[in-house]
């Protein structure tokens, strides 16, 4: 399958929540041009505010592969990835991301991110919602563990 191709399979997707109660979205992870997941927002359905299409395509395609490590996929999506999704698309190692929509579009249908892309630039005390540091030195323990274990698997 070419981009095109596979973009529109994720543009189908996301037409096919919106029929079955989803939002609008909906992504597929390719890799060596093979389709290894596939999804779609499922927020109102799961009860997730964290079951995006990008999201739950990065959970279906680890658990397929067996890795945390998505390099060497790509990850088409009919939308801009919000905050999230683009935060867990970085932390899978995803190698490209190619999108239908912008997040202007999505904006304008009522899913606007923009305060959120705002409030990551922020200092923790300039961002809306309360943000205070407590019993620091009991929490960096297992810092401190994770520093020294030897055997560990890194991410």
């Amino acid at each position: 399958m070419d981009k095109k191709e596979l973009m529109r399979k994720a543009v189908m997707l996301s037409e096919k929540s919106v029929k079955n109660g989803g939002g609008p979205f909906g992504a597929i992870i390719v890799k060596d041009g093979n389709i290894v997941a596939e999804a779609s927002n499922s927020v109102t359905i799961d009860n997730d505010p964290t079951a995006h299409a990008e999201v739950n395509a990065i959970r279906k395609a680890t658990s397929k592969l067996g890795t945390f490590d998505l390099q060497g996929c790509d990850i088409y999506t009919s939308c801009e990835p919000c905050p999230m999704c683009l935060g867990a698309i970085y932390w899978a190692r995803l190698d490209n991301i190619y999108y239908a929509n912008d997040r202007k579009d999505a904006a304008r249908i009522g899913f606007d991110d923009d305060f959120i892309y705002k409030e990551i630039a922020l200092k923790p005390s300039e961002r809306s919602k309360h943000m205070e540091i407590l019993l620091p030195e009991e929490g960096i323990r297992a810092f401190q563990m994770w520093e020294h274990k030897t055997d560990k698997t890194e991410y």
